[in-house]
């Protein structure tokens, strides 16, 4: 049952567009948990959604009342602190987790700011049973996982690229090319097969022009942080003010990327092969579906382990 008062609406489009944000985020710090309010808007507000993330942490939440094309209305709640640790926070600590929350269909990568309550809500699961299914999940016989959370930032920035990067710039045009063909082939009998090629399509171009900028400025930057902490030293604030601005536009990436994986995996009813499925369309199903478990992990070691301890790396860090 839904507790959670509403104090106001405030209403941003009447503000100044260099007032509205710190509007915002003044009306949240005032709130006491279980308080919430709503904003007004003419746009999307999500850019303040990763701000807010960024800045005050697994401590609100986000619900989108009205969606647009005129008016976006969206309630901002504090958070309890019973509420609980995120699910990307419990894969940074036990990656095996991840497998409990694939079965049930949980993203725990892009959308892993969120907690068991707030998944078990959106998605209609029973919270004791998923509480219960991690609790006693079987994983004897698993191999050994890597401590990610323990690493240094520079070692696990060069992980990243040189595991997960390559796999995705080898995956590419393997599957783009295979995607394309199916669609070409079985288009006629199986229709749903032209949306995925477009789908692919789609994050495959988001990850081509997403991968270079982490290589080329913000992972760079991290190990500068990392470097100047080591040597006691106070870095000057860059270019792009602070860490928090590229993670936000990484992480909104690392969404729109998600985004299309969960369409492909929705028109493919869960990657289920049709009873004229040649080779080449088994293969491609079996790709994709390893494509997206990599990528997957790949988000998941940014979003809850990287980017997390590079911000209060700054934090100390900067002049």
């Amino acid at each position: 049952m839904e507790t959670t008062q509403i104090i106001e609406k405030l209403d941003v489009t009447i503000l100044e567009p260099g007032m509205k944000h710190p509007a915002i985020f003044k009306r949240f710090d005032n709130l006491e948990a279980g308080e919430a309010f709503i904003i007004h808007n003419d746009h999307d507000p999500k850019p303040l959604y990763y701000q807010l993330l960024g800045e005050r942490g697994n401590t609100f939440k986000w619900e989108y009342l009205e969606e647009g094309p005129d008016v976006w209305e969206v309630k901002i709640s504090k958070l309890t602190p019973q509420e609980g640790e995120t699910v990307g926070e419990m894969v940074a600590k036990d990656y095996r987790k991840a497998q409990v929350f694939r079965k049930y269909g949980i993203d725990f990568c892009c959308g892993g700011k969120k907690t068991v309550k707030q998944v078990c809500h959106e998605k209609g699961i029973k919270q004791e049973e998923l509480e219960q299914a991690l609790s006693t999940a079987d994983v004897a016989g698993k191999s050994r996982e890597e401590a990610f959370d323990k690493w240094e930032l520079a070692f696990l920035a060069d992980y990243i690229v040189n595991v997960h990067h390559k796999y995705v710039q080898e995956a590419i045009p393997v599957l783009y090319e295979f995607t394309t063909k199916i669609a070409r082939v079985h288009g006629s009998q199986h229709p749903e097969l032209l949306e995925v090629a477009k789908h692919f399509a789609n994050v495959a171009s988001e990850l081509e022009a997403h991968m270079p900028k982490e290589e080329r400025v913000l992972f760079p930057y991290i190990k500068r942080l990392e470097e100047a902490q080591k040597n006691n030293v106070k870095l000057d604030s860059p270019a792009f003010g602070s860490i928090q601005n590229p993670i936000n536009m990484m992480e909104m990436e690392h969404e729109q990327a998600g985004n299309e994986l969960e369409a492909i995996r929705a028109l493919t009813a869960n990657y289920t092969l049709p009873a004229d499925a040649c080779a080449t369309y088994t293969v491609t199903f079996k790709k994709l579906q390893e494509f997206e478990e990599d990528l997957f992990r790949h988000i998941h070691l940014e979003n809850n382990i990287l980017f997390p301890k590079a911000l209060e790396l700054e934090k100390g860090v900067l002049n």
